[in-house]
């Protein structure tokens, strides 16, 4: 399939045969959704809160995450709970895991669903990585990483991580614009969100190759085009036209909560996924085990002695 193709495949899917009222009763479930306070994942969390999980909101924004659980809890008649963490601070990565360690033995299911997109050139995590890779990568590989235990505790357990079908887009991680420097500078900050995306379907089979045998399943998802809070750093000219062609975030929550939830989906162990509940052709390096494995080992050296 061209690139054309496979973009119109992924972005204008035809109906869905998979809705909400699929998903089973999660009585018993711990589930974290990173950025759960706003767009998809308040959707996401919605959904849920609404067949019975105990559900964490993984974010830095204390006000607007309570906010998000008073609303839900209004909708649901269940309510989340907030676990305060900054993807674009590894310390505070850290906190997070470790303050989830603190509440919890077990966690079923992991969605790395916070993202950043076209930000401002000049915006950098705190240990000085693009943004855009900083939080939707590396930040995101490391409380996985450190969450690790608790999902193998869960018996069988799951990795939704959200990307973009805009990762075809690019052949793979240009290495000199990851951090700070020239290169990324003079990089175009749409090239930079694909290669994150890229980098986060790779993950998705690197987990699932590395814990598959551990019970823990993981799988890469592309929402939709979906105009959501991931634009808040871009330009409203370009969010207004891209909102005439997209869908609204409770579409949006529909693959990543199939992916989480589903029976179908339960051992589609590195797997991508599309519009709407549907398995997807991801780029094929990111099924290439050298390119796996260049980036899996530069994320281990880059979170190792975090303090």
């Amino acid at each position: 399939m061209g690139t054309v193709m496979s973009m119109y495949n992924a972005n204008w899917p035809p109906k869905a045969k998979w809705s909400t009222d699929d998903i089973p009763d999660l009585s018993g479930k711990v589930i974290i959704v990173t950025g759960g306070s706003s767009g998809i994942g308040k959707e996401t969390v919605k959904a849920l809160l609404s067949k019975h999980a105990k559900v964490y909101i993984a974010s830095h924004g204390k006000e607007r995450a309570n906010a998000a659980i008073q609303e839900l809890k209004a909708a649901t008649n269940n309510e989340a709970h907030f676990l305060s963490m900054d993807l674009a601070s590894l310390s505070s990565v850290k906190a997070a895991a470790k303050a989830f360690q603190q509440l919890e033995s077990k966690l079923d299911v992991l969605i790395n669903n916070a993202g950043v997109m076209i930000p401002d050139p000049k915006a950098i995590t705190a240990e000085g990585y693009d943004l855009q890779f900083g939080v939707n990568v590396v930040g995101h590989f490391y409380f996985t990483q450190l969450l690790i235990p608790q999902l193998t505790a869960a018996g069988s357990s799951r990795i939704v991580n959200l990307s973009s079908h805009g990762h075809i887009l690019v052949d793979g991680i240009n290495w000199d614009t990851v951090k700070d420097g020239p290169a990324r500078q003079k990089a175009k900050p749409l090239d930079l969100y694909n290669q994150s995306k890229f980098a986060n379907v790779v993950l998705a089979c690197e987990f699932a190759r590395r814990y598959g045998d551990k019970g823990i399943f993981s799988t890469s998802v592309h929402p939709g085009l979906i105009v959501t809070n991931l634009g808040r750093t871009m330009s409203q000219t370009v969010v207004k036209v891209v909102g005439y062609l997209s869908y609204n975030a409770a579409q949006g929550a529909l693959t990543p909560l199939w992916a989480a939830t589903s029976p179908e989906t339960a051992s589609a162990n590195g797997e991508y996924l599309i519009p709407w509940a549907r398995f997807g052709k991801a780029h094929p390096n990111t099924s290439n085990p050298e390119v796996a494995s260049e980036l899996w080992n530069w994320l281990e050296q880059q979170t190792r002695d975090i303090q």
